[in-house]
């Protein structure tokens, strides 16, 4: 009876959106330096995932966001850049926008190659996580090298002492998908013994990604989650101290005369910040009726208005930690961290393996790596330190480009060397002088 009611509940649901189809508004005219994207449509849950996905996978930049979904209904008003800081002017780019968040469905075809969206049946995907060690990378590509798996793309991230990645990988012959059996419990295990080490205190693992189209980073905050790399980890003697100040401030306070759970979010600005506290409130299983994003200078300021999906606000001191944290996690697992080395080059079996092997060798720790070819060129992304946590000796980096090439390794950006953030005036759109009425030295952080 209850299967029955549910049933005829989903199908009232899809009538809804059907009789209300979506409506995008995309104005180049009112906003002065960015583009403001108007997203109408009946409310369901992680419909503001999707929209700030579809938005972010684009490369778009979102300095400002209004988010209202009560009564049922989704009304948003986002305003976004591209990295170049200019307003949309493709108009392909602007179609595709209107068009994909209008499609209920999502059945318009992704425009540039399905950036975080892999077909499994092309490749084969690898899920691993471990504890984070200087040179794992490189044994794990040593490994795929040895058993002839061509690395095609794939993204590593490091938070609190735990590594996660996501591999797409092909036979080195045929270029297709690895699909028998024995040959992936053969992979299985030697990449398990490789992730293990010799002191892995939690569990090592090595699976193979659900079948379909699956978002490489979500995805990946999925497996950082499972993996409780929120929680805190002792540090080790002679890493680098973190800068307090450069850790994000979360507050998680209530709402009683509305019953929502409020959160207040201060931080460093990043590209696909939005994505990532979204993505992750929405894991959780927590629903923003209510929310405000503004970008400043070098600053991010977040506030959301948050019921779990069951209607209710957080209820425990427990809970409120658990969120904080979790949301800390989420704004740190790629953060820009050390020197942002990109590799162009013709790509060939083995590359990776011989590129991760130099870092190795030369004492550099890769914190986080994008890993992407496409037309028979390899255009990675490398962010690392030395083993310690500290920025990497420029004269490293030199013998580095010449050992690689100095015309194939780049060096694109460097944390250390960038000026240190103006303090800016912090404030709320939606609800009052939020920030200015709390004092951020007295928040507890998770670090």
């Amino acid at each position: 009876m209850f299967e029955r009611n549910e049933e005829m509940d989903d199908e009232f649901a899809k009538l809804i959106r059907r009789v209300n189809p979506p409506r995008v508004v995309i104005d180049n005219e009112s906003c002065e330096d960015a583009t403001v994207i108007q997203v109408d449509c009946v409310n369901k849950h992680g419909i503001l995932l999707e929209v700030v996905q579809v938005l972010t996978d684009l490369d778009l930049v979102i300095t400002k966001a209004y988010i209202s979904s009560d009564g049922g209904w989704f009304m948003d008003v986002f305003n976004v850049i591209d990295r170049e800081g200019k307003k949309l002017r493709d108009e392909e780019v602007i179609n595709y926008i209107q068009k994909r968040l209008e499609n209920d469905d999502g059945g318009v075809p992704s425009l540039r190659g399905s950036v975080g969206l892999v077909p499994s049946e092309e490749s084969t995907s690898i899920e691993l996580t471990g504890t984070d060690r200087p040179g794992l990378l490189s044994e794990v590509c040593a490994v795929l090298t040895d058993l002839h798996c061509n690395v095609v793309n794939a993204e590593i991230w490091t938070h609190n002492a735990r590594a996660a990645a996501v591999v797409h990988v092909t036979d080195d012959t045929t270029g297709c998908a690895i699909e028998d059996r024995k040959r992936l419990a053969i992979i299985k295990e030697m990449l398990c013994n490789v992730l293990k080490g010799n002191n892995d205190l939690k569990t090592a693992k090595m699976t193979l990604s659900p079948p379909g189209i699956t978002h490489r980073e979500r995805r990946l905050h999925q497996i950082m989650f499972a993996d409780r790399d929120y929680d805190k980890v002792e540090r080790q003697e002679g890493a680098r101290v973190v800068d307090k100040s450069s850790k994000p401030h979360v507050i998680v306070s209530d709402c009683a005369e509305k019953d929502y759970t409020v959160i207040t979010m201060k931080s460093k600005d990043r590209p696909k910040l939005l994505f990532d506290i979204v993505c992750t409130l929405t894991d959780m299983q927590y629903v923003v009726f209510h929310g405000v994003v503004h970008t400043g200078r070098t600053e991010a300021y977040q506030e959301y208005y948050i019921r779990h999906v069951d209607g209710v606000p957080l209820s425990s001191e427990a809970e409120r930690e658990r969120v904080m944290q979790c949301l800390e996690a989420a704004i740190e697992r790629r953060a820009y961290e050390g020197l942002e080395l990109e590799l162009c080059t013709e790509d060939r079996h083995g590359l990776l393996s011989d590129i991760t092997r130099i870092f190795r060798e030369n004492s550099l720790c890769i914190r986080r790596a994008e890993i992407s070819t496409m037309g028979g060129k390899a255009r990675d992304t490398f962010y690392v330190t030395d083993v310690t946590g500290n920025p990497v000796d420029p004269k490293i980096v030199d013998s580095i480009r010449r050992q690689i090439g100095q015309g194939i390794l780049h060096v694109k950006w460097n944390s250390s060397s960038s000026a240190k953030p103006q303090n800016e005036n912090t404030f709320s759109y939606l609800f009052g002088s939020f920030f200015k009425a709390r004092n951020f030295r007295l928040i507890k952080s998770y670090s």
